[in-house]
């Protein structure tokens, strides 16, 4: 999402690091870039010139300008006002002292409000809490089947309308007999997917209205598709006047959004963004952190965030278990095809990416030897492969390698191509927990 904004943001901030001594002038021309750089990412122009102002008045005080790293201090002043303009910190769920906590989804049509409850509801089962979806959208009968199948996918019940004619004025008693549902039956979590609409209109809003006085939820978040860029703005202050929001959940940030949205909605409206939906998948949803997207943004990486997502895609034992085979050399081409399966439930190669330090430079050295595509294609050729081959590389010979490429819709250079890449990357990972020292480091990765 920040492609554009990180990239522009780098070369700013480098040519104000390669000054030994920086003046007002330098200070000046730089914030004239920032500023049209995030007005090209779609930041409200009064929310852009405020930033620049207190970026302005930092930077150019007797503490900066005088300090042995004045370009370093500069980007540390960008980069607490990033954070700032974002939120300071991050802002996590109300949760009840007397549960059920009652979170209810608002939104238009087309933002991704459903798939987004499902995408709560197993954050919430992760974290060992039950959860109740309730379909409140009788209006629209396929938001409800939708529900409906993400709950049988997550093994979360749904409560839906006891007729199949339910009417929009049954809306607030669907979700009041959900809420109470909740509380008699033990749930922790009862979550309310109410209706939406192609646009904001005053029956929408009076109907959620409603439904808040009847069930008074402890969390009120509005879905806002990113993508609309400041017209999600709009809309959080809109259903922020209405109905009194508590947070903001921003979906499909993982397109060519250009960011205005993430950048203005904590300024714009005064509400914090809760959550981020990277992708179409149930696990795609990521806590919202100020400041490591200020790092992101300004091509600091997000190392925490890359961190808990190999938490999660690693248990201990499966950590140990490969650092004994790759210390014991026994590391097989099937465990390397774990490995990328592992790798692959993290994010796309890009979202990784995107959180080491330089990513940006990162993303163009591997455009085009880093893709998706290639990734399914080598895990096709080890799936082509039989267990021994698997198990023992070495037994691989020249019919073998055909077969292997007919079966996987490859062809023979590219069976090569795996192995070596099996090979140079068992080097580098022994290597690496060998503590062997740069040089050892460095010929590994020169071999890959």
């Amino acid at each position: 999402m920040f492609q554009a904004l990180s990239q522009k943001f780098e070369k700013i901030l480098k040519n104000l690091r390669g000054h030994g001594v920086l003046t007002e002038q330098n200070i000046a021309e730089a914030l004239k870039e920032v500023r049209l750089a995030l007005l090209e990412a779609d930041v409200n122009f009064k929310i852009v010139k405020d930033f620049v102002d207190r970026v302005r008045e930092k930077a150019v005080g007797q503490e900066v300008l005088q300090s042995l790293t004045p370009g370093h201090q500069v980007v540390k002043v960008v980069w607490e006002e990033l954070r700032e303009l974002m939120g300071h910190e991050q802002v996590g769920l109300g949760l009840s002292s007397a549960p059920p906590t009652v979170i209810m989804m608002v939104g238009l049509q087309g933002a991704g409000k459903t798939t987004t409850c499902g995408k709560l509801a197993r954050l919430f089962k992760q974290q060992g809490r039950r959860v109740l979806l309730v379909a409140a959208d009788p209006r629209r009968p396929a938001a409800g089947d939708q529900l409906a199948s993400l709950g049988a996918t997550l093994d979360v019940p749904v409560h839906r309308a006891d007729r199949p004619d339910a009417s929009s004025t049954d809306v607030v008693r669907i979700c009041v007999d959900g809420a109470e549902r909740g509380r008699d039956q033990g749930y922790d979590v009862v979550i309310l997917d109410t209706g939406g609409r192609l646009h904001v209109d005053d029956a929408l809003m009076g109907e959620l209205v409603e439904v808040k006085r009847a069930v008074g939820p402890q969390e009120v978040l509005l879905v806002a598709d990113a993508m609309t860029g400041q017209d999600a703005v709009t809309m959080a202050e809109r259903f922020d006047q209405r109905v009194g929001l508590t947070g903001v959940i921003l979906t499909k940030v993982e397109g060519d959004a250009r960011g205005g949205a993430v950048l203005s909605i904590r300024a714009a409206t005064g509400k914090p963004v809760k959550f981020l939906g990277v992708g179409e998948k149930l696990d795609a949803l990521e806590v919202f952190h100020p400041d490591r997207m200020a790092s992101r943004i300004l091509g600091m990486g997000d190392v925490l965030s890359l961190i808990e997502k190999a938490q999660e895609a690693y248990s201990q034992e499966q950590a140990d278990a490969i650092q004994k085979k790759i210390t014991a050399k026994t590391l097989t081409l099937e465990d390397f095809r774990d490995q990328i399966g592992q790798v692959s439930r993290m994010g796309s190669m890009d979202q990784i990416l995107g959180m080491l330090p330089g990513g940006q430079r990162l993303k163009d050295l591997a455009a085009g030897g880093v893709s998706e595509k290639e990734i399914k294609r080598v895990v096709a050729m080890i799936d082509s492969m039989t267990p021994r081959e698997r198990r023992d590389h070495t037994v691989i010979n020249g019919s073998r390698k055909k077969r292997i490429a007919k079966g996987s819709g490859t062809d023979v250079q590219d069976v090569n191509r795996l192995i070596k890449q099996y090979l140079a990357a068992r080097k580098m990972m022994k290597a690496l927990t060998a503590g062997g020292g740069r040089r050892q480091l460095a010929q590994a990765l020169r071999s890959f």
